[in-house]
């Protein structure tokens, strides 16, 4: 069911819609009390991208936030970052590249690992996705502590891309992981931050 508290304020300035829409993205991202395990609430965005609002909202806010920037593609993190990307790429005209977790991409593909809560991960990355010198703005559902976007940025430029910014629909501001690629000189935009 689309909520209706998100097309009424599409019509008032950026600001507005802006300050307006993010409580309401708060308002429809699930929150899980001891979920995967005792102690974390975890944040849910399915709610978010079953509401057809919510997800113009998402790719008009990352257009807003990014317009002054240059891009040429957008990518999206396996598996929820795919959605953003395509919602983004989509209004702004770009083609969508995906960052898949390592077996799940054909052809030749480059891959990086990166350290995660419970041991390692890997990304993996099509090696004619990225051509040398593209502008690639990367986005995902959610930031914790940017192991994963690190990994992802790392694979872009391994194919002699560049990143043009990180948009995360949700940042978890207590693990630093959007500080930790502002600090590495990347751009982070955030649409809800908690703590």
């Amino acid at each position: 069911m689309t909520e209706p508290y998100f097309a009424i304020f599409f019509t008032a300035t950026p600001c507005v819609v802006s300050v307006v829409a993010k409580l309401n993205l708060d308002r429809i991202i699930g929150k899980h009390q001891d979920f995967p395990k005792p102690g974390i609430l975890f944040r849910d965005i399915n709610p978010v991208f079953r509401n057809p609002d919510a997800l113009k909202f998402i790719a008009s806010e990352f257009s807003r936030k990014f317009s002054k920037t240059r891009y040429d593609a957008t990518a999206g993190i396996e598996s929820r970052g795919f959605v953003v990307a395509t919602a983004v790429g989509m209004k702004a005209g770009k083609g969508v590249i995906m960052i898949r977790k390592v077996g799940k991409l054909p052809g030749p593909t480059i891959k990086k690992s990166y350290d995660i809560e419970y041991g390692n991960a890997t990304m993996e990355l099509q090696t004619d996705a990225v051509k040398k010198g593209q502008r690639v703005l990367i986005v995902d559902d959610l930031i914790a502590t940017g192991g994963t976007a690190v990994a992802a940025a790392q694979l872009v430029e391994e194919l002699g891309g560049k990143v043009a910014g990180f948009g995360f629909v949700i940042e978890l501001a207590g693990l630093k992981g959007a500080d930790r690629l502002r600090q590495m000189g990347y751009r982070v935009e955030s649409l809800v931050v908690y703590d």
